[in-house]
């Protein structure tokens, strides 16, 4: 009798400790499946076969703002009603794994479904991943291509009728002809380089290897600098650039980053300018921060752009005059005035009073 009662009593303690590693386990994976689930930038839920959700993770939670869900439907959880027909679509179809992108008010998300069924359970997974940032830089990319296609192109073209209308073949070049044509050649050519020198400087600016050297520097003479830079093309729309710049104004800077920044915003002046009008550099000292500014005659910026002009490949509308570029003069800008610490920033048009573009550097002139 004793024997059986101690039999017993062995195998409940062998049964307790089986329990309690089993528990321990459960606990366990438990904790396991917990840490990986939020540990993902993925939104990530679950489902029932009737597409009601039954476990979410943290990163779901932050971004339907929602806590741990009792069997609450899909659409009603998310508020994208889209969500339930990729479900039921990856259900019908029986795949291991069925991908859709959705876009809920101005983000874009890659839907990833995936159907487990196990053990007679029906499971539906879902993976939300965030790719506005990649749809937006896609979008850059196709923007960039295009653009620098059509800016090599037309300079292109024009080089080749102007070159095949210098040599054709039944009349022979005349000076004053071919000096024209060799002019024409040059301006083209301009452009090509510019558009060349824009990609390198953006692209130097923004891997880090453009170097800031902060010395002090006669800001009139990086002015005199930027406008003998773009004489030829200011002459050929027979435009004036002045200045009002001291003669004795200082500023703390980089002379030749500076120098690019004005150069970009006077060529867009130019660019924008009717022929014949008139273009202003002006600097003003306010305590130790020096504002310059560019100002022309052209239609400048409409109000709802003001925030996005110095954005890389953003472009005005062109068709209202006829003027197109890649997008990338401002953003070169931007860089270069933020590297220096200072603001860059284009003044509306909203009262027609053509285009003006700012920026700020330190002074170096305490007692001006």
């Amino acid at each position: 009798m004793s024997d059986n009662v101690q039999e017993k009593d062995a195998l409940i303690h062998e049964l307790q400790q089986r329990v309690t590693a089993l528990e321990d386990e459960l606990r366990y994976k438990l904790a396991l499946t917990l840490t990986l689930a939020n540990v993902a930038y993925d939104a990530l839920l679950v489902l029932d076969q009737d597409l009601n959700v039954t476990a979410v993770n943290t990163a779901a939670e932050k971004l339907f703002r929602r806590s741990q869900p009792a069997k609450m439907p899909l659409a009603e959880f998310t508020g994208m009603p889209e969500l339930a027909g990729i479900a039921e679509m990856a259900a019908e179809m029986d795949e291991e794994t069925f991908e859709e992108q959705v876009t809920a008010g101005d983000r874009t998300y890659r839907v990833r479904a995936t159907v487990i069924r196990r053990d007679g359970s029906h499971f539906i997974g879902l993976a939300l991943q965030d790719v506005t940032q990649l749809v937006r830089l896609n979008r850059a990319r196709r923007d960039m291509v295009a653009n620098i296609s059509h800016e090599l192109r037309t300079p292109i073209a024009n080089i080749r009728l102007i070159i095949d209308g210098l040599f054709h073949d039944q009349d022979k070049p005349k000076r004053k002809d071919s000096i024209s044509s060799l002019l024409a050649i040059a301006r083209e050519t301009d452009a090509l380089l510019w558009l060349v020198q824009e990609m390198a400087d953006l692209s130097m600016i923004e891997s880090g290897q453009a170097i800031v050297r902060m010395i002090e520097v006669p800001l009139v003479d990086v002015v005199n600098d930027a406008i003998e830079r773009l004489a030829n093309q200011s002459q050929v729309k027979n435009i004036k650039i002045i200045k009002h710049v001291p003669d004795k104004l200082h500023v703390l800077c980089d002379r030749d980053l500076t120098a690019r920044v004005i150069i970009n915003l006077l060529h867009n002046a130019i660019k924008w300018s009717p022929p014949g009008e008139t273009i202003a550099v002006s600097a003003l000292i306010r305590d130790d921060e020096v504002t310059i500014s560019v100002f022309d005659n052209g239609p400048g910026v409409p109000p709802d752009q003001v925030e996005r002009i110095f954005e890389r490949f953003y472009q005005v509308d062109a068709s209202r005059s006829g003027n197109d570029g890649t997008g990338l003069g401002l953003a070169i800008c931007r860089h270069i005035v933020e590297a220096h610490g200072g603001r860059i920033w284009a003044d509306s048009n909203a009262n027609g009073a053509g285009g003006r573009f700012s920026f700020t550097l330190l002074s170096a002139d305490v007692n001006q």
